[in-house]
């Protein structure tokens, strides 16, 4: 018989655990979101995020090793993003109506975003990588990386 570690060391190298792993965390999150009455504190991505964390640092995985089991999560964020135009193009006359203080909404919480990460993590003692890579953090996930790599993030 087979011990665990041998087991682990087989199943760790295979691109489909991290990306199941990404999916049952993720599952977990969300029922625990419904359990909760879909209150906004239990997020189902924060509870992911942490879950999987937990699980990256407890078997000793580096972060690029689960990025390149799980990178087909990362390749369906752009097409997700994409379909977040429909619903605006199916109320494009209302969107119009509300341009100027959805506008202004918009500079406002991004501004707030990005200086407030940024001061927080200063304040923090981060520097240099980290500071690009927290820069465009309140952008959509694809868009954000490509910033933060523009910019000297990782």
């Amino acid at each position: 018989m087979t011990d665990f570690p041998e087991i682990w060391s087989y199943l760790s190298r295979g691109p489909l655990l991290w990306l199941t792993a990404t999916l049952a965390a993720y599952t977990l999150g969300d029922a625990c979101f419904r359990a909760a009455n879909r209150a906004p504190i239990i997020n189902p991505v924060l509870i992911a995020v942490a879950l999987l964390a937990v699980m990256l640092h407890f078997s000793a995985t580096p972060y690029a090793t689960y990025f390149e089991g799980a990178q087909f999560v990362h390749f369906l964020l752009g097409p997700a993003t994409i379909c977040l135009a429909l619903p605006l193009s199916d109320n494009l006359p209302r969107v119009r109506k509300a341009a100027l203080p959805l506008l202004a909404a918009l500079l406002a919480g991004s501004l707030t975003a990005v200086v407030s990460a940024l001061a927080i993590a200063k304040a923090l003692g981060v520097t240099g990588e980290v500071l690009a890579s927290l820069a465009p953090k309140s952008t959509t996930a694809p868009v954000a990386i490509g910033i933060s790599q523009a910019i000297g993030g990782s």
